[in-house]
């Protein structure tokens, strides 16, 4: 062996070590990172477990408001203590839906807000936008609510389950916020992508009712 062929077989070992080093090295990151996230996970989904328990309590007849607050306390402390859970998103609806019941609209609102952009799923995900346009609707600022209802099915057609009735809340509202062209337009809208709804002849009336009575002074 020349000297040149021995210093080429010293530099292919060299660089197979390094090689075989990288890659354990990313192997045991890659494991250590898998190992954490099933940790994070399983702990996140036991305390989501407990408050999902706490917050069915909390609305059993009867319950008091100290249960409903332990319920809202054991919510926001999965959604701070895991923000990364894979269902953080059920912890933030679930957070929303008992603030609504309580009548806290801005806070439900804002719980609602953090299910929509965390939701691991689209159907969590358009739920929760509707009820970011509830949360308004009750608290009369239905333009926002009209804003809400469209984001919903910002993205979605009319086979979207989610479709109709947001729809429907849309034509409500701006119906509520004295809009009623717009509101018209919206059941026509619904009548032309929905003809065979069930709902249709529902469609029609409000439409009518809109059409034939006489705009408020």
């Amino acid at each position: 062996m020349t000297l040149l062929e021995w210093l080429r077989s010293r530099h292919a070992v060299k660089w197979a070590v390094a090689g075989g080093l990288a890659v354990l090295v990313i192997g045991l990151i890659w494991g250590g990172w898998a190992l954490w996230k099933t940790r994070y996970e399983a702990q996140g989904s036991i305390a989501l477990t407990q408050a999902r328990a706490l917050a069915a309590q909390s609305q059993a007849p009867g319950a008091s408001p100290e249960a409903r607050q332990r319920a809202e306390k054991a919510l926001q402390d999965v959604i701070a203590e895991y923000p990364r859970l894979s269902s953080v998103g059920q912890a933030a609806y679930l957070l929303g839906s008992l603030r609504f019941a309580n009548a806290q609209y801005a806070s439900a609102r804002a719980a609602f807000e953090i299910a929509r952009d965390k939701a691991g799923s689209p159907t969590l995900g358009a739920l929760a936008a509707l009820d970011v346009g509830y949360s308004w609707e009750a608290e009369k600022n239905y333009p926002e609510a009209e804003k809400a209802y469209q984001s919903a099915i910002s993205s979605a057609g009319p086979k979207s389950f989610l479709y109709e009735e947001a729809m429907l809340d849309i034509a409500r509202v701006q119906d509520l916020g004295g809009k009623r062209e717009a509101a018209v337009e919206t059941y026509q809208r619904l009548l032309k992508d929905l003809p065979d709804s069930r709902r249709a002849e529902e469609f029609r009336s409000r439409m009518a009712s809109l059409q034939t009575t006489p705009k408020p002074r």
